[in-house]
């Protein structure tokens, strides 16, 4: 799945497949400029960042549960989160820190390090990977990915794929090739 976050006409957090078909609202109700997501993918919650309404808000990936953890001036100032174990990680423009921050009750904030800037922020832990299993877009025999000839994006699950191409090409009868 692909999380994302839209604050044009209607703000809104949404999922689709990677190939961006079957979306789904996940909040679309009370948000005005919602910027950063982290996923808990453990127990399949998204979290993010509303810097106008400064919020920090979660919902499970069908939008339900959906609560607010951290209100407040605070907020407006974070860019990027990340999420793992029992904190979040996120950039604070105002003092120019990286924040580690209680994710059940916005308690315990501490600075861990100073930086001249930042815009995003990832935690990389080998226990907070998925493990891969064989997908619809691995190679074949002749090196393309999925059999497509350009570009090859996961659908609905790990077994189905669609194939697009890049700007100037379009897809052939074949579903695979471009030309």
């Amino acid at each position: 799945k692909l999380f994302f976050t839209d604050y044009g006409s209607a703000a809104k957090v949404e999922r689709c497949d990677m190939d961006g078909m079957n979306r789904t609202w996940i909040a679309r109700a009370g948000l005005q400029q919602p910027t950063a997501l982290a996923l808990d993918l453990l127990n399949k919650y998204v979290y993010w960042l509303d810097i106008y309404l400064e919020s920090l808000e979660v919902a499970d990936y069908q939008g339900r549960k959906r609560q607010a953890i951290i209100e407040g001036r605070q907020i407006r100032h974070l860019c990027g989160l990340a999420v793992f174990e029992n904190y979040f990680y996120t950039f604070s423009s105002d003092n120019l820190s990286i924040l580690q921050i209680n994710r059940y009750n916005g308690s315990d904030v501490q600075a861990l390090a100073r930086l001249d800037s930042a815009k995003e922020l990832r935690v990389y832990q080998r226990r907070a990977q998925t493990a891969v299993r064989s997908h619809a877009c691995e190679m074949d025999p002749y090196g393309m990915p999925g059999g497509c000839s350009h570009i090859c994006l996961l659908s609905s699950n790990y077994k189905a794929r669609t194939c697009r191409c890049r700007t100037g090409f379009i897809l052939g009868s074949d579903g695979r090739s471009c030309k």
